[in-house]
């Protein structure tokens, strides 16, 4: 071991080495001795004679123990730094993928500024255009009439000054009765020119003036679009708040997060992405509803539905923040908690004498629906509500004709299903916490499945939406890959879309034009894609207004091609054109009819009507294109829990993803 004694200046966490080498036991103060001691205080190898000169008192041992230390040091030190290796390896890749992320957002964004501002440019340069022929046309016409009115003049001027002309050089000759007769035409010529009507005031006038109304449009373009971040980072940002020491089930919980930078300080911005998931004791996650202060803290808001060992993990970036996942205590409330705020579901005894509403739900309408229109769809009893807590009473009577599954990982089990999607024959089902795709025939038997864990293309990380092309491929919304990968209808891996674009995809659908439509739950937009993965136009951002979403989920599309998405936590369905131009808003947060409590599913009918799963209510509800609530379809004997993607068989039946149950449920729907 050829080494040499550290110097003053080496880090404390520096091995100490010997002076001496390794097998080497010949002292090099005095030769001819053997250095068979150590001499702890100087750090080196010494002999009997060193001892008396310059080491007495010294404390020594044999150089052999030493060594031996030595080497035992070195071999767990190099353990220990062995075992960093694979952390910094992980470490490594992980800011890697966020390096790449960062790279791909960029080049999305510089994409969308191009794209926007050459849009903005055609726009100008149309109306630049047409705008000079504006001017061209009106000049035009006034230039017509002024110069036909100054031919006019001209030519009378001149028949005029030609007649006063001949006129008097016939004055100047001497009168005879030759000239009679020319000096009477001549006479009667300027007669009739001096009562010639000639147009002596303008016809027309010179206004023709430029009005650009510039001001606000400079001030709009010098404001024109903003680079949103922050420097928030998951390992300094902390939670606090009522919400981690006690949940009482059925009401809302809140904690606050304060986003902090690397270095630990607040940060005194908004816009970070975050995301509040609280996890149940049978596995499924239930999202949580982020409030951004827009000062550097965020409020997250849930509801424990039950009692149980809950978790909440919440995530700034894709990571954990510290102390994330928290462990929840959960409690029932007091009897006088009751009486001052009661339980936010209802009974099947309070909804079976529901009476469907023959007015419009509530929220905002934009078109309407006459009088006289006969609505299309089957009235029926109600739902359970609430919890589905299985009560020990006579079966009921529902519109269940089957339900395929229970919690596991083997075919035909699942773990959290989320999207729903059906082709001919076939019903599709996103199996999220297995990360895979189940196919299953219509009356239930099962056919296939495909998708591996992972974050490469062709791989799956939470899949939520599922979707099929009418070319036969199959289109899948990876939640925590940030992209939608697109599968053969036999599960081979083809490519991907939206990477580097989309944050969180939650559902996703094929229009009546072939595009992709992806409603990104964490962007809180919608993005419409070319099947190759050209963006074609996105719309919303955060918000409660009417083009905004809090936590959007799956989308539908009508026979008109509009999009129907269900916003989550506004409690409502919108309505939009292709374009993004709001249509229909119907909803709000409540238990009766036409009213939600989270809703997530949403199919459409051939008649068009909108059908909705009810997440919290556990329920689902039929309304008609205008947005007026028509019936429940009858889940009572076998109650729903939290109900996820919808969709409709081709046999016309509705299969909804029972993720509370880890099932799927097909029930009849008369249309």
């Amino acid at each position: 071991m050829d080494t040499q004694q550290p110097s003053p200046e080496s880090s404390s966490e520096e091995c100490t080495v010997l002076e001496a080498p390794l097998g080497n036991s010949g002292c090099q103060e005095h030769a001819g001795k053997e250095a068979a001691l150590y001499c702890a205080q100087c750090e080196c190898a010494v002999c009997d004679d060193c001892l008396l000169q310059g080491h007495d008192g010294h404390p020594t041992c044999p150089l052999d123990h030493a060594l031996q230390l030595q080497r035992t040091a070195l071999q767990e030190g190099l353990a220990a730094a062995k075992t960093r290796l694979p952390q910094i390896a992980d470490a490594l890749s992980f800011v890697k993928e966020i390096l790449h992320q960062l790279a791909n957002l960029r080049a999305s964004n510089e994409e969308d500024i191009q794209s926007s501002f050459d849009d903005l440019h055609k726009q100008l340069d149309v109306r630049k255009s047409v705008l000079l022929m504006e001017l061209e046309v009106t000049y035009g016409l006034k230039q017509k009439v002024l110069q036909a009115q100054v031919d006019g003049l001209l030519r009378g001027q001149g028949e005029i000054e030609a007649s006063c002309a001949q006129t008097e050089e016939a004055l100047a000759g001497e009168a005879g009765a030759l000239g009679l007769r020319a000096e009477r035409a001549l006479a009667e010529r300027l007669r009739r020119l001096s009562g010639h009507g000639l147009p002596c005031q303008p016809e027309e006038n010179d206004h023709l003036d430029l009005v650009l109304e510039t001001d606000m449009l400079r001030k709009s373009i010098h404001n024109l679009g903003t680079i949103l971040t922050t420097s928030a980072v998951a390992s300094q940002s902390e939670a606090m708040g009522p919400g981690l020491e006690q949940c009482i089930v059925g009401h809302s919980a809140s904690v606050t997060v304060v986003t902090r930078d690397k270095t630990g300080g607040a940060c005194k911005n908004g816009n970070a992405i975050l995301s509040a998931e609280v996890f149940t004791p049978d596995g499924s996650i239930v999202d949580g509803e982020i409030i951004d202060h827009q000062n550097g803290t965020y409020r997250c808001v849930f509801t424990v539905p039950k009692l149980g060992d809950f978790s909440l993990a919440v995530r700034l970036y894709d990571q954990q923040i510290k102390g994330s996942p928290f462990r929840l205590t959960v409690t029932t409330a007091t009897e006088a908690e009751v009486e001052l705020s009661p339980p936010t579901t209802t009974g099947p005894s309070s909804m079976a004498n529901a009476t469907p509403s023959t007015g419009s739900s509530d929220g905002a309408r934009t078109r309407g629906k006459s009088p006289g229109q006969k609505k299309k769809g089957s009235r029926k009893t109600s739902s359970t509500l609430g919890t589905p807590i299985r009560k020990k009473q006579n079966p009921i009577e529902d519109d269940l004709i089957f339900k395929i599954g229970l919690k596991g990982r083997n075919k035909g089990e699942f773990n959290n299903l989320q999207g729903v999607a059906t082709s001919t024959g076939r019903i599709l089902i996103a199996d999220s916490n297995n990360q895979c795709v189940q196919i299953f025939s219509n009356d239930g038997e099962f056919k296939s499945r495909f998708g591996v864990r992972g974050r490469s293309p062709g791989q799956l990380q939470r899949p939520t939406g599922v979707a099929v092309h009418p070319n036969g491929d199959v289109f899948i919304a990876d939640y925590d890959n940030k992209w939608v990968s697109i599968f053969s209808g036999e599960g081979k891996f083809k490519a991907k879309l939206g990477s580097g674009r989309l944050m969180g995809p939650k559902g996703v659908s094929v229009d009546h034009n072939g595009h992709v439509i992806v409603v990104d739950n964490k962007a809180c937009t919608v993005f419409i894609f070319q099947p190759t993965g050209k963006l074609v136009t996105k719309f919303g951002s955060r918000g409660n207004g009417d083009k905004q979403f809090a936590g959007p989920h799956f989308a539908a599309v009508n026979n008109n091609n509009e999009i129907i998405v269900t916003d989550f936590h506004n409690h409502s369905v919108k309505v939009f054109t292709p374009e993004g131009e709001l249509v229909l808003k119907f909803g709000s947060n409540g238990e009766g009819n036409g009213q939600f409590n989270a809703p997530t599913g949403v199919a459409v009918d051939v008649n068009g009507n909108i059908i909705v799963a009810d997440w919290g209510n556990s329920r689902i509800q039929v309304f008609d294109g205008s947005g007026s609530f028509l019936s429940y379809i009858n889940t009572s004997a076998d109650p729903l829990y939290g109900p996820q993607g919808l969709a409709l068989t081709s046999d016309g039946h509705v299969v909804v993803a029972d993720s509370g149950n880890h099932c799927f449920k097909v029930y009849r729907y008369l249309q």
